[in-house]
């Protein structure tokens, strides 16, 4: 592993380069290295309502709001790109009228294999979701 890391500028970079990242809204709002965490906050958009009107967030954009921000864990790390291999989601209750507040920490920074567990949080702190995302470490130069 590389002893480079990215800052929340880098990050943020990256994410608005992604037209479908841009478009999904994340914007990262805190890294901590030593930890290994980072948080982002995902704004509801009226194209994430699980039905038109009605607030709730779809499961859709909150998982991809859970691969992406367990993605960047690592990556803030290796300072590098890298590709989901597999990834779960358990919704535990709606997230209705909220922004949603995802931390991601990395459990296992591997040779080839990397591991991140995501909590996704409502503006009033409650827990909504929880996913874990395995992802390739790319090989090193």
């Amino acid at each position: 592993m590389t002893n480079a890391t990215m800052d929340m500028a880098t990050v943020q970079k990256y994410l608005d380069g992604s037209p479908f990242i841009a478009f999904c809204g994340l914007k990262v709002t805190e890294i901590d290295i030593e930890k290994q965490t980072i948080t982002m906050i995902a704004p509801l958009r009226p194209e994430f309502e699980r039905g038109a009107g009605t607030g709730q967030w779809h499961g859709g954009p909150i998982a991809s709001v859970i691969d992406t921000v367990g993605d960047f864990a690592l990556a803030m790390l290796l300072n590098t790109g890298i590709p989901t291999i597999n990834f779960r989601v358990d919704y535990l209750k709606p997230a209705i009228n909220t922004a949603l507040i995802s931390t991601a920490t990395v459990r296992r920074l591997g040779r080839t294999v990397g591991v991140a567990d995501v909590d996704v949080f409502n503006e009033s702190g409650a827990l909504v979701a929880i996913g874990r995302g395995t992802y390739a470490i790319p090989p090193s130069k």
